[in-house]
């Protein structure tokens, strides 16, 4: 925190006729849960999360999300808000945020951005049109069933064809997303990238992060750290789960219940499951390095 505070403080004393924001971003594991409590602390201040999986329930363990005794007494919005089947735009992501942020300036506070979905960061912080198209729900049924008979390949390369664009940022296995954008691409004939409009900050902001570029010390942090979740009953969590949602929903297809999933279905061992989960962690920890780029 102290290497911090020098920027912290010249930031909140600075005069500017923009309000003021803090971004704690880069890559997963990388302890911005630590330091945004430790500057909310600080500043007195209130937490919202832009993470795309923290806002469902019951997505503890696999979302490594904040706790109760984590939070102390700092707010967090944005946890917990609907049940993993629904469906959640990036739109509606967005004028919900927008009001909690005008509600946090009101009570003269800092609002602090953290966790690391980088297209509900973007969303915010920048002029971003989200496109208002809404769900061709005849469309979004053929493209599910496709995922599920033919798997996230033929998805992804579906994606390529027609928005490469926006499939180069994108993961492979953000199947929400991509489906989400095959249909809006379909409709509007647009990227997702032609949707940013201008690159130009709407607020003052603070961009911060924890981490200290070193990718080797990363990836053994996310190893790690996937070992704690499977100790922490990742494996008894996708078990409850199941007993509400059946395996084929394309949403418990995402890394990394899939690899969970098949484990219990008796195709590949413990071993090989919990190394797929780091592999695929490490592989989006290396996704988010290059989108965020931009903030350094």
């Amino acid at each position: 925190m102290d290497i911090f505070w020098e920027q912290i403080n010249s930031f909140i004393n600075k005069d500017n006729i923009k309000q003021k924001i803090i971004v704690i971003y880069w890559p997963t594991w990388s302890w911005k849960t630590n330091l945004s409590i430790d500057i909310a602390k600080n500043i007195n201040s209130e937490i919202i999360s832009t993470d795309s999986r923290q806002i469902f329930i019951w997505l503890d363990i696999w979302t490594w999300k904040i706790t109760k005794q984590e939070m102390q007494w700092i707010k967090h919005y944005m946890i917990d808000i609907i049940k993993p089947s629904q469906l959640y735009s990036v739109g509606e992501y967005k004028k919900t945020v927008q009001e909690i942020i005008n509600n946090i300036h009101k009570k003269w506070k800092i609002p602090i951005l953290v966790w690391w979905t980088w297209l509900y960061i973007d969303s915010l912080i920048y002029d971003f049109n989200i496109p208002k198209t809404p769900a061709n729900l005849e469309l979004r049924t053929l493209l599910e069933k496709e995922y599920i008979e033919f798997w996230k390949e033929y998805i992804f390369n579906k994606l390529k064809k027609i928005d490469s664009k926006y499939a180069s940022i994108v993961h492979p296995n953000n199947i929400n997303y991509i489906i989400r954008w095959i249909e809006v691409k379909t409709l509007t004939w647009k990227s997702k990238i032609d949707f940013i409009t201008e690159k130009k900050l709407k607020y003052d902001t603070l961009f911060l992060t924890p981490y200290n570029w070193n990718r080797k010390e990363l990836y053994e942090k996310i190893n790690k750290r996937i070992l704690q979740m499977f100790e922490e009953w990742l494996i008894e969590e996708v078990k409850k789960l199941l007993k509400i949602y059946d395996k084929t929903d394309f949403w418990l297809k995402t890394i990394w219940y899939s690899e969970v999933i098949d484990y219990l279905d008796w195709k590949i061992t413990k071993d090989e499951c919990i190394k797929l989960v780091q592999q695929h962690n490490r592989n989006y920890a290396k996704r988010q390095l290059t989108w965020f780029k931009k903030y350094s």
